[in-house]
């Protein structure tokens, strides 16, 4: 059992990370683990990582229901992108149990670092202005579900800053169209992911509700302020990487 001041930590902890997610869409969710670990203060690693995938299923949600008033999601895409990637969450869960927590939190370190990279390099000059998934696209979309998932799966992460690049590779959507997709693929993969660590008994449910509760309040302030921030994305973008680059390394050196 946790002390009172760790669950009003990991409330703030869900604010920050249900703004990030309404205001830039994806990224934010990857900051979930190490704020739960060295913000909060989760000494079981595999405790953070089922409790974080949770909250980060439940953040996205809300975030996708806001998202749903100003774009339309392409929900073929979802699917397909998602049904591969939850069978892949599945194993990538059960592997990251047989690994030490220190070991995890290592790993997770390189991948923050990576993903740091990716957003200060993504672009998407590609996309257009089509959402229907064509049949060429659909090898695609299992390929990087499949990979995207695991990944989810074995860090307990959103994986984001893969599913918005991958889905405008896979499909040419346009941007806005993969934001609202990768919300439902987030959703999807934390709640598989969850549900295999809460099986382990390895989720702390109190700490949950903290910081969904969070997370929605910052969710609904993302979302407002995304209309007002939209020229500034590119800026956004790169202060997100920032930060996930300088925790990643705040995780080696620890």
């Amino acid at each position: 059992m946790l002390e009172p001041v760790q669950y009003a930590l990991g409330a703030s902890s869900g604010s920050l990370v249900g703004l990030i997610l309404g205001l830039v869409g994806g990224g934010g969710s990857i900051l979930a683990l190490p704020m739960l670990i060295h913000v909060v203060g989760l000494r079981n690693t595999h405790v953070a990582v089922g409790t974080g995938a949770f909250a980060v299923a439940a953040c996205s949600l809300v975030n996708l229901v806001g998202h749903l008033r100003v774009a339309r999601v392409p929900w073929r895409a979802a699917g397909l992108f998602g049904a591969a990637g939850i069978l892949a969450a599945l194993l990538g869960a059960d592997l990251s149990k047989q690994f030490d927590g220190h070991r995890l939190q290592f790993l997770f370190a390189l991948v923050m670092l990576a993903a740091a990279g990716l957003m200060f390099k993504r672009r998407f000059a590609s996309a257009s202005a089509r959402t229907e998934v064509a049949r060429e696209s659909v090898p695609k979309l299992v390929g990087y579900g499949g990979a995207t998932g695991l990944l989810s799966g074995f860090f307990g992460i959103g994986g984001g800053f893969l599913i918005v690049p991958g889905l405008v590779a896979a499909t040419g959507m346009p941007l806005v169209s993969a934001i609202g997709c990768s919300l439902v693929v987030i959703t999807a993969f934390g709640v598989t992911t969850g549900l295999s660590y809460a099986l382990s008994q390895l989720v702390d449910w109190i700490l949950v509700l903290a910081f969904v509760s969070g997370g929605a309040g910052g969710g609904l302030i993302g979302l407002r302020l995304r209309s007002a921030c939209v020229a500034r994305k590119g800026v956004l973008d790169m202060v997100l990487a920032a930060i996930i680059g300088g925790a990643g390394l705040v995780m080696l050196m620890r």
